[in-house]
């Protein structure tokens, strides 16, 4: 660092040349190419199109009225709403009832259904079918350990790609609309479905393993009838995950064309319409939090068990109660035609006045000095310096400050490990857009640790005060990723500030949340023994709280810098200048090769800080004494 900031540095060290970047998107594309054709692999997918887009259109035309067979819907909201808040009561009474049932009836009256539903179409899909494959390659990983230390790599991998890398394979191979919308969506949630259910069969206890082998079970009945079961929870687990990352990655599929909620969001933040962005981010909200909630209280709930002899409709009175509810509110909307469908004009939407209300607020003198004001300083002093001072840092340097960090936190294995992944990086001939990336991710995450630590310390002294924080972090964990631009955008326009504010608000969530848990899991006794010790209040938080948290913390931290890698990516819809937007400029193209590449780039380097601080937090768990 020191020769290329006196002048003396050769060029070849501060930038790899050009000549000795090994052509890694052309040999993929190659093998692409191989796969595609010569092996079959399109012609393969396309067949499996023909039935994929067959059960898409039956959904679909069952729950929005696409023109196809068999010809029954739309099913009425009414209907709908009403047998899912029977759902709800049978989960988890009438709270839950509230919920799932009031999210639909918000969708219905805010006259977003028909967009709603051809969301709810593909999932309806996608998540049995992601917990089908994954169920079963967790059995298998389970079963044959070669597999499973095959595959968890790659689920690593899997799990930290850019979801734009998901989407061009996706529409290759299974066309542009629900049909690669609904692959990508399946393939993007199967990891956790899959480690799960590793962890749930690993997990069953020797002694019910025996009373199976000695009840004469088959190796059959011991996976149906022992560990299955046995693995419940686990399993359960991860079939509220794959819901949840299923939603999330429906919604980000409008980028190949998929129509619903996402495509209908995308298109109003492009003519920044805030008011009916915001009421579309609602319902998405709504719909994660009822279907997290129900598919958690189905975890928590036990099998019912009933007396011999009991008849079956009281075994099934829910079951029938919902069916009824059903039929009751679908004859009634043949006759009541608001209770079928409720069109724009008869909508409650508040949209407009929304948007007027936001235009007005932003064109306040005092706002526009604020941000104005902000703007200019933060990128002229702050953001902008740090870009350009990591741009101006020589390749070798930047990999053996990253190798140093590694060595420092977690030892020699992670540091070795981030170097060889950061060297990939540079080998790939995207070394100034990693940086840009990394740039945006380091900035955001510094500036949430500066805002989320106060507020997460705070909130952790008071239980009511902690529920509602973590409340807040859980409906904006919630919210479509990339509604967090239109604000952005809005306050700070295309700038860099821009980017790092809508990066900002999405990693703020899990250091404010792992913050707090941590804060709230230190052991009473200890503190007591600080306040006997005549400790402050400040010398209780530094001396001992925060050191005994800092674990739990550094998860936070982690996921911090996940969520940051994974926003970033979003954040090209602003217009940036790194890896997010080469991966966006390859959608608009057929080259597999490139959008690997980058999406590997961004892989490496989230997987690199996950390697450092996981291993840290394991290593500071076991010097507390808190377990490994």
């Amino acid at each position: 660092m020191i020769a290329q900031y006196s002048g003396l540095l050769p060029a070849f060290l501060h930038r790899l040349p050009e000549s000795v970047i090994p052509p890694f998107a052309d040999w993929l594309d190659v093998i692409f190419e191989f796969v595609k054709d010569d092996l079959g692999l399109l012609a393969f997918t396309r067949f499996l199109t023909e039935g994929l887009e067959w059960v898409l259109d039956v959904t679909g035309n069952l729950l929005f009225g696409r023109r196809r067979w068999p010809y029954l819907g739309p099913i009425p909201w009414s209907a709908t709403a009403a047998a899912v808040a029977v759902l709800g009561y049978w989960l988890g009474g009438w709270r839950m009832a509230l919920l799932a049932g009031g999210t639909f009836l918000w969708t219905a009256l805010i006259g977003q259904w028909e967009i709603a539903m051809q969301t709810m179409s593909v999932l309806v899909v996608a998540a049995p079918m992601a917990f089908v494959i994954g169920l079963a390659l967790g059995i298998t990983a389970w079963k044959y350990p070669a597999f499973e230390n095959t595959i968890k790599p790659i689920l690593a991998v899997l799990q930290t790609l850019p979801f734009f890398t998901y989407l061009l394979p996706a529409v290759i191979f299974f066309k542009v609309g629900p049909t690669a919308g609904a692959v990508a969506t399946i393939i993007y949630a199967i990891p956790p479905m899959i480690l799960m259910t590793i962890l749930g069969l690993q997990k069953v206890s020797p002694e019910v393993v025996e009373a199976g082998k000695m009840s004469g079970c088959t190796r059959f009945q011991m996976l149906r009838h022992v560990y299955i079961p046995s693995a419940r929870t686990e399993i359960l687990v991860g079939v509220n995950q794959v819901i949840m990352l299923c939603l999330a990655m429906v919604v980000l599929t409008a980028f190949i064309g998929m129509p619903g909620l996402g495509a209908t969001l995308l298109q109003f933040m492009g003519s920044f319409r805030l008011g009916r962005s915001f009421e579309i981010g609602i319902t998405i909200v709504l719909i994660a939090v009822a279907l997290d909630r129900m598919s958690k209280a189905w975890v928590a709930k036990q099998p019912e068990h009933f007396e011999k002899g009991t008849p079956w409709w009281q075994q099934h009175r829910f079951a029938l109660i919902g069916l009824g509810a059903f039929v009751f509110f679908y004859i009634l909307s043949q006759f009541v035609p608001y209770l079928s469908e409720i069109g724009r004009r008869q909508s409650l939407s508040m949209g407009r006045e929304i948007d007027g209300i936001m235009r007005t607020f932003l064109a306040l003198d005092w706002v526009t000095a604020i941000t104005g004001g902000l703007r200019a300083f933060l990128n002229n002093n702050v953001f902008i310096p740090f870009r350009n001072f990591l741009l101006s840092i020589p390749t070798p340097a930047l990999i053996l400050l990253i190798v140093a960090f590694g060595l420092w936190l977690a030892g020699r294995k992670q540091a070795m490990l981030a170097g060889l992944f950061f060297s990939l990086v540079a080998l790939s001939g995207w070394w100034d857009r990693a940086v840009i990336t990394l740039y945006s991710v380091l900035a955001a995450v510094i500036l949430a640790t500066l805002i989320g630590l106060p507020i997460a310390i705070l909130a952790a002294r008071n239980e009511n005060s902690a529920r509602r924080v973590l409340l807040a972090c859980d409906t904006a964990q919630t919210f479509p990723s990339f509604v967090y631009l239109l604000p952005a955008i809005m306050l700070f326009g295309i700038t860099d500030i821009a980017v790092i504010f809508s990066i900002l608000i999405f990693a703020t969530v899990p250091l404010v949340r792992y913050t707090i848990e941590g804060l709230r899991t230190v052991p009473p006794e200890i503190t007591e023994a600080a306040d006997m010790s005549g400790a402050t209040r400040l010398q209780k938080l530094l001396k001992v709280q925060i050191p005994l948290a800092f674990p739990t913390m550094a998860v936070g931290f982690n996921q911090a810098i996940m969520f940051a890698f994974f926003m970033v990516i979003i954040a090209a819809f602003i217009g940036t200048q790194d890896l997010g937007q080469e991966l966006q400029r390859t959608l608009a193209g057929t080259n597999l090769g490139t959008n690997f590449v980058l999406g590997i780039c961004v892989s490496l380097m989230a997987l690199s800080f996950d390697l450092i601080i996981m291993k840290w937090a394991e290593d500071k768990k076991r010097m507390l004494g808190l377990g490994g």
